[in-house]
């Protein structure tokens, strides 16, 4: 699946040792800007505001200034930013008395579905470009990087759509209480559960491997795996949350330092092999589809609306997160 690009004394050892080290440090930054309230502003808002200056000025000649990189790191941190406010901002209406929290509004309860889809939705039009305009391979016009489009393009194009799709229960968006251990009020979705998340992770994964085969190793395998295991350990219950923390953190580093995954030592590459492509993309259409057929099963059996309302309910690792609410 990928070929190691050994250069200037790195082996394969070494090479895995920078993946893990890149994962843990995704790891612990997501620790850190979820658990400390003004450090989690700091990362989110003064941090890209000064690296934005430094990319258009002393970086301007090497760092990524197409569209799509642009788009994904300011989406990426816009939605970092938004989720704060979720979990952060509240305050007294000064007619009523009463108090007040953005997580109880509804309106805003729709940001984070919103941002999720148009995040997936935009990767789904990408995988479709690449299958059209790269079926016999080529090189992007705006990244400098050697795609295969294919079959696989199109399958994963449907498992995105059927991700988008299987987003269920918004409506049901809290924030995890205060504890002696666990300070953050993290933005819970008690109703995205493993299942989904899983599906989302070949998804993406097959997405990277597809449309960024050169940057797949690092930000589909470890910026993927991070989030997810956060979300299933420390930080129960807000996988959306981490997942836009630690893309928001990579997509500044790779615009800082592009080298480090184009042309660096520990660069890895794809093998740009047609049984691995079709593979990947074939097993994320088949997660997804799953979920989708689990999700029309759980409507008819329970009559619940997945958009209205919560559509797991009956389910303990749903019940498991919504106790952590408060």
């Amino acid at each position: 699946m990928f070929v190691f690009n050994y250069g200037a004394g790195a082996s394969a050892g070494s090479v895995w040792l920078m993946w893990i080290l890149v994962f843990v440090i995704l790891f612990i930054l997501n620790e850190v800007s979820r658990r400390f309230k003004y450090l989690g502003l700091f990362c989110f808002l003064i941090l890209p505001v000064t690296l934005s200056v430094v990319w258009f000025t002393v970086l301007r000649e090497t760092t990524y200034t197409d569209w799509f990189h642009l788009a994904k790191v300011y989406s990426s941190t816009a939605g970092c930013l938004g989720f704060w406010c979720i979990r952060h901002l509240h305050g007294k209406n000064k007619t009523t008395g009463r108090e007040w929290r953005l997580a109880g509004n509804k309106w805003a309860l729709c940001f984070p579905p919103l941002i999720l889809a148009v995040n997936i939705l935009e990767a789904v039009v990408r995988d479709i470009q690449v299958g059209v305009q790269y079926a016999a391979g080529g090189i992007l016009a705006d990244e400098a990087m050697y795609v295969l489009g294919g079959s696989w393009n199109y399958m994963n194009g449907i498992a995105g759509i059927l991700n988008i799709i299987t987003i269920t229960g918004w409506a049901g968006i809290c924030l995890r209480k205060k504890t002696p251990r666990d300070g953050s009020r993290d933005m819970l979705w008690p109703d995205m559960l493993w299942f989904w998340i899983i599906a989302y992770d070949l998804w993406n994964f097959a997405y990277t491997y597809n449309c960024l085969p050169g940057h797949s190793w690092y930000c589909g395998f470890a910026l993927l795996l991070a989030p997810t295991i956060c979300a299933f350990t420390a930080g129960k219950g807000a996988w959306l949350q981490h997942r836009a923390h630690t893309l928001a953190l990579w997509c500044m580093f790779a615009q800082t330092v592009p080298s480090f995954i184009d042309e660096g030592p520990f660069a890895v590459a794809s093998s740009y092999n047609p049984a691995a492509l079709f593979v990947v993309s074939f097993l994320a259409l088949l997660s997804n589809a799953a979920v989708f057929v689990y999700m029309i099963i759980k409507i008819k059996k329970t009559k619940r609306s997945p958009y209205k309302s919560e559509l797991y309910v009956d389910l303990r690792k749903y019940q498991e997160i919504k106790a952590l609410a408060g």
